[in-house]
């Protein structure tokens, strides 16, 4: 199961999640564009992802939910 997930469409790619990670996984995607010409947030390596819910706290649109 994925601990973190990004609604990619909503994504304005402001990247202040990728700032505030603490294992630095959360990256933009440059090998996508949404629908609104942006590039989604990304984890890059889910494994490494401690749930720590920094991300999702500093995303100004909702757009990343956090599983433990």
């Amino acid at each position: 199961m994925e601990k973190v997930v990004f609604d990619v469409e909503r994504c304005k790619g402001c990247e202040l999640c990728t700032r505030v990670c603490p294992v630095n996984i959360v990256i933009m995607d440059k090998s996508r564009i949404n629908s609104q010409g942006f590039h989604p947030a990304a984890v890059v390596d889910e494994e490494k992802c401690i749930s720590c819910g920094n991300c999702a706290r500093t995303c100004p649109d909702i757009v990343i939910s956090v599983y433990k």
